[in-house]
């Protein structure tokens, strides 16, 4: 869902979404969604404390930098200003695919605690979410489109949102 809601945001951001921007989106996140627990479940348990204490602060973070861009990009950009929020380069898409994938490392180590047939896992997993994101830049387009940088204001305080909730939940001061 975490995914899904960034996707939304990126939809926001690119205004007229294609079919291509869509499957580049759904690739980052599902690949990733399934690329990480696939990495916690190979690394076990042997790190699972180092994962579990850090993962929350690097989302927090990534997201929380790039809702602050978004935002900025919106009160700061011409109407035919292209942002950087709006593209899909591996500098733009890397940082939140890893930012709303990161704690699945610690499900893939849970996933070798249950002796999980690794391999359906994931492929199910990053089916699911290829599909929501690809769904989610698309819905975000259509609002994106109608509302232009006031769209684009309220996905980055989406973002930031998103990042200050895991920080939260993992720290155990909400329970969702």
């Amino acid at each position: 869902m975490d995914a899904f809601a960034v996707s939304v945001c990126k939809g926001l951001s690119m205004g007229k979404p294609t079919m291509k921007h869509c499957g580049i989106c759904g690739l980052w996140f599902g690949g990733f969604q399934a690329l990480m627990p696939l990495i916690g479940y190979l690394l076990g348990t042997r790190f699972a404390d180092y994962i579990s204490k850090y993962d929350h602060w690097i989302a927090f973070v990534l997201l929380v930098m790039i809702g602050s861009a978004m935002v900025k990009e919106a009160f700061g950009k011409d109407e035919e200003e292209s942002g950087n929020s709006a593209s899909v380069s591996p500098k733009s898409m890397l940082p939140m695919a890893v930012a709303t994938s990161i704690d699945a490392l610690a499900v893939g180590v849970t996933f070798a605690f249950l002796k999980v047939n690794i391999i359906p896992a994931i492929s199910f997993i990053g089916v699911i979410t290829f599909i929501l994101s690809a769904i989610g830049v698309k819905v975000g387009g259509v609002f994106g489109t109608k509302y232009k940088s006031k769209a684009e204001i309220c996905g980055g305080i989406i973002l930031i949102l998103l990042g200050i909730k895991i920080l939260l939940e993992h720290l155990g001061v909400i329970n969702f």
